[in-house]
């Protein structure tokens, strides 16, 4: 209990101490408005245009909603990999490791933290837009609890990526290329400028196989599309990744401490 009560601290910590900046706060919600209505506006033109009332199934109050979602969990996401970064280049990585803590677990319920209260304050906002812009969704209190059960692994699934990124730099100089990448491919495999519904089929079946579109796609649809059986696909799916990813991540941090040996400390 006591092994568990240290790293709750620390998610406990993070989370309010990311409260304390306002206007860090205040930007972040400012962008996200801007980049709703921008896609709200597109959306509906392309409705429009095309005189449909449906996409693949999502209505255009579907879709809003779906955006909003999306963009509350990409906004959201802590960026670890500059804190690595800098870890190793300044060596403090050093002094991290002879604390009581398994480093990859404080730099997991950090990154937790931070991003259950960055998610919470986005979501106010980006609630509110879509609820000026499309009302109130079928099935909301579903749809919320069947997202929010799926949310705390994709949180998990989405820091073991950082995580593997970061811990590049123990090879590299510097991973913000590579932290770039990962997020790009998060955005466009995980589904959150399109719904993977909308893909083309044989693209689906790729998208569905990686890791992303458990991150994104998968509690954004629930939220707008709850559904039981897809409930169960997806918590099956980030557990399996969640497994892979781990284990991927243990094994290269394992790889990381044996350079640290060989370099002297």
């Amino acid at each position: 209990m006591s092994f568990l009560k240290k790293y709750w601290a620390i998610a406990w910590i993070a989370g309010k101490s990311n409260l304390a900046y306002a206007g860090e706060v205040g930007s972040r919600m400012f962008f996200l408005t801007v980049i709703l209505y921008i896609f709200m506006c597109l959306w509906k033109t392309t409705f429009a245009n095309a005189g449909a009332t449906n996409f693949a199934g999502y209505t255009p109050r579907d879709i809003i909603w779906y955006l909003a979602f999306a963009e509350c969990i990409m906004m959201s996401s802590p960026r670890v990999t500059p804190l690595i970064d800098e870890d190793v280049r300044t060596g403090s990585i050093a002094v991290q490791l002879v604390r009581p803590l398994s480093y990859p677990l404080y730099r997991l319920a950090s990154n937790f933290g931070e991003q259950v209260v960055k998610f919470a304050v986005t979501a106010v906002a980006a609630f509110l837009i879509a609820l000026l812009f499309a009302g109130v969704p079928e099935n909301f209190v579903t749809g919320f609890l069947f997202a929010l059960l799926v949310l705390p692994f994709a949180f998990v699934l989405d820091f073991l990526g950082y995580l593997l990124v970061g811990l590049c730099a123990f090879w590299f100089e510097d991973t913000t290329g590579l932290a770039l990448i990962y997020s790009r491919l998060t955005m466009i495999a995980g589904g959150m400028l399109l719904p993977l519904e909308l893909f083309p089929e044989q693209f689906q079946v790729v998208l569905r196989s990686l890791p992303f579109a458990y991150i994104v796609n998968g509690p954004a649809r629930l939220f707008v599309h709850p559904d039981a059986e897809a409930l169960g696909m997806v918590l099956v799916n980030q557990i399996v990744w969640i497994a892979i990813l781990g284990l991927a991540a243990a094994a290269v941090f394992k790889k990381a401490l044996n350079r640290i040996a060989l370099n002297g400390g």
